[in-house]
Parts: structure tokens; C-alpha cells; sequence
């Protein structure tokens, strides 16, 4: 049997562009993703602390060190600029894996900046 599991998480980023009118998605800077072992494609769990929505979508890869964390097509509508967020991934792994895994857990500043 598998389990899905807590992966990595982006703590607390600020969402900075929210764009309707793309295919959909988010998009991440991708410093961010390398620091919370997130691949492009995968897909993301995003909660909004701000009014409470949940969304899944799939990761695309922002320029490096901008700091973007945009939210594209219907995704937009679940967040505001300024909004912050969690960003949240899951593996799967067996019950032996899973006892054995720590997750990644990244805490960007007030900028979506690595410290």
C-alpha cells in the first residue's frame, strides 16, 4: 500500500500577480522550488490564509530570484494579489518510507525571499 504524504510546503509566500487569463496553474519562482524540492509539472495543494480557499493545480517554473508566485486561469480567482499562502506537495510512499521521511518546509521573508 501507499501513502500520500506531506512532501515540502512554501510557508507563508505572497502571492504577487494573479493572471486570469493564462491556461492555468502557479507559477513559482524558481529559487523557491529548488529550496522545497518542488519539480515543475508537480502537482501543488495552495492554501489561502487570507479567505480560507484550497486549490490543486500544477507548478511552472518563475524566474529565478523574482520572487513571483502568480496564480493562472480559474486559480486566480481563489486569491489577491498581496494574499498569502501555503504551498503544499505530497508524495507517495509506503508505510516504511513514510515513518522514515522529513518533510522540506521553506520559509521565504516578507519579499518571497530566501535567508
Amino acid at each position: 500500500m501507499l501513502l500520500q504524504i506531506h512532501k515540502s510546503k512554501i510557508h507563508r509566500v505572497k502571492v504577487t500577480e494573479a493572471n486570469l487569463n493564462y491556461v492555468g496553474s502557479i507559477t513559482i519562482d524558481e529559487a523557491l522550488m529548488e529550496a522545497a524540492n518542488l519539480y515543475e509539472g508537480e502537482r501543488v495543494q495552495i492554501v489561502n490564509n487570507n479567505n480560507g480557499q484550497r486549490l490543486e493545480t500544477y507548478v511552472i517554473r518563475g524566474e529565478r530570484n523574482s520572487g513571483v508566485i502568480c496564480l493562472n486561469g480559474a486559480a486566480a480567482r481563489k486569491a489577491e494579489v498581496g494574499d498569502i499562502v501555503i504551498i503544499i506537495s505530497y508524495g507517495l510512499m509506503t508505510p516504511e518510507e513514510a515513518l522514515a521521511y522529513k518533510p522540506i518546509a521553506v520559509f521565504p521573508d516578507e519579499n518571497n525571499e530566501l535567508n
